[in-house]
C-alpha cells in the first residue's frame, strides 16, 4: 500500500469530480448542490511508476502488481463544521484516518458551479477548511486535559509528558497555527502522533483550475503558490512540513478517465501536458510522507512496495509478510540502475552488483530485493 489521501475542501470546488476522475469510478456523486457526498467514498488506484514496467520487460514475470494509494472522499466542509454545521462532527473524524490531506481549492470561474461563499478566492477557502480542523483539534485537546490532571496527580509520568504536550499544541492552535508545524523533540514525536491531530497532518493544496490554464496555472492558483512560498520564506524552505502545491484539472482528469489508454498521451500533448494530473498528485504525496518505493522482481510476479525513507531491510521484509521481518536473515539486494543496465539479476550478480545487506541495511529507493528468512 502506498498512502492514504483524505480529499476535503468547501462545497463545489471539485472535489467529487476529481475523486471520481483519479479513481476511475463514479462511486461519488458529482453534484451542482452542497453535501451531495454523504458517506466517504474510498477508492484505491496503482501507482504509475515507470521503474516498474522496465523490470516487467526484463524479467517478464506472470503479472505485474504496482503499489496502491487510497483516495478517502470526504464530504464538503463549511464554517461551523468543528461545531456542527453542516454535516459536522461524522466528517471530520473520517479526516483523522488518512497520512495525508488534499485541500481541493476552486481556482477557476463557472457562473454555471455555484459557490458557497459567493466568491472565488482559494486562499480563503484553505483558511475556511484549516480555521475548522484547528477548531476540532483545540475541542479535542481541551477535553483531555481534566482527565491528565488526575493522573499526574496519581503520579503517572507519562501523563505529565502528554499534558506538556497538548498545552503545547493548543497554544500554537490559539495563534492560528497548525500543530503540524510544531517543533518536537525526537523522543516526543510518538507521543505527540498518538494525539492524533487533524492539523498534524501533512497537507496538498491541490489547486483545480479550468481546462485553459490546466499546463501554466492562472491567476488563482498563482495566489496559492505564493502564499506557500511566503511560508518557506519564514519558516524555512527546506521545511518538509510546508504544504505542496498540484496545479490539476479536475474536468481534464474526468475526460482522460473516459479515454482508451492509448488516446491519453496524445490528448495531453494537445493540452501542453506531458503526463496525467493524477501523477503529478502522488509524486507530490510522496515527497510530502517522505515515502519511497522498492521492488521484488521474479518469475511469478514484479511487485513495487511503499515504504517510509529510512527504513531497515528488516521493516521493509515485513511490509510483505510480518515472519518475512520476525525471521530475516538477510537481503539480497540490487541497485535499480544495475539491474536494468545489466539486463537482470543473473548479470547483475555475474558483476558483482548483488550485495548481501543485513539488519543494518537501510533501504534505497528503487532497490530489487529478495529476503531471506528462517521459518
Amino acid at each position: 500500500m502506498g498512502f492514504k489521501c483524505g480529499i476535503v475542501g468547501l462545497p463545489n470546488v471539485g472535489k467529487s469530480t476529481l475523486f471520481n476522475a483519479l479513481t476511475q469510478t463514479a462511486a461519488a456523486e458529482a453534484a451542482n448542490y452542497p453535501f451531495c457526498t454523504i458517506e466517504p467514498n474510498v477508492g484505491e488506484v496503482p501507482v504509475p511508476d515507470p521503474r516498474l514496467d522496465r523490470i516487467a520487460e526484463i524479467v517478464k514475470p506472470k503479472s505485474v502488481i504496482p503499489t496502491r494509494l487510497t483516495f478517502v472522499d470526504i464530504a464538503g466542509l463549511v464554517k461551523g463544521a468543528s461545531k456542527g454545521e453542516g454535516l459536522g462532527n461524522q466528517f471530520l473524524a473520517h479526516i483523522r484516518e488518512v497520512d495525508a490531506i488534499a485541500y481541493v481549492l476552486r481556482c477557476f470561474e463557472d457562473t454555471n458551479v455555484t459557490h458557497v461563499d459567493g466568491r472565488i478566492d482559494p486562499l480563503a477557502d484553505a483558511e475556511t477548511v484549516e480555521t475548522e480542523l484547528m477548531l476540532a483539534d483545540m475541542e479535542s485537546l481541551e477535553k483531555r486535559i481534566e482527565p491528565l490532571e488526575k493522573k499526574i496527580r496519581g503520579q503517572d509520568k507519562d501523563a505529565k509528558k502528554t499534558l506538556e504536550l497538548v498545552n503545547l499544541a493548543l497554544g500554537m492552535l490559539r495563534d492560528g497555527v497548525p500543530a503540524r508545524l510544531a517543533n518536537i523533540k525526537d523522543e516526543d514525536r510518538a507521543a505527540f502522533r498518538a494525539l492524533n491531530l487533524l492539523t498534524s497532518k501533512r497537507v496538498l493544496y491541490v489547486c483545480n483550475v479550468d481546462e485553459a490554464a490546466a499546463a501554466t496555472g492562472n491567476q488563482y492558483s498563482r495566489m496559492v503558490e505564493d502564499k506557500v512560498a511566503e511560508q518557506a520564506r519564514q519558516t524555512g524552505s527546506s521545511d518538509p512540513k510546508l504544504p505542496q502545491v498540484v496545479v490539476i484539472s479536475a474536468k481534464i482528469e474526468a475526460e482522460l478517465a473516459q479515454l482508451p489508454k492509448d488516446e491519453r498521451l496524445e490528448y495531453l500533448a494537445e493540452l501542453g501536458l506531458s503526463e496525467p494530473g493524477l501523477n503529478r498528485l502522488i509524486r507530490a504525496g510522496y515527497d510530502l510522507l517522505d515515502l519511497m518505493t522498492y521492488f521484488t522482481a521474479g518469475e511469478k510476479e514484479a511487485r513495487a512496495w511503499t515504504v517510509p525513507e529510512g527504513t531497515s531491510a528488516p521493516k521493509a521484509a515485513g511490509v510483505i509478510h510480518t515472519d518475512f521481518e520476525k525471521g530475516f536473515i538477510r537481503a539480497e539486494t540490487i541497485s535499480y540502475d544495475d539491474f536494468v543496465s545489466l539486463g537482470g539479476e543473473l548479470k547483475a550478480k555475474e558483476a558483482g552488483k548483488m550485495r548481501l545487506e543485513g539488519k543494518e541495511y537501510i533501504v534505497h529507493d528503487g532497490d530489487i530485493m529478495h529476503f531471506r528468512f528462517a521459518t
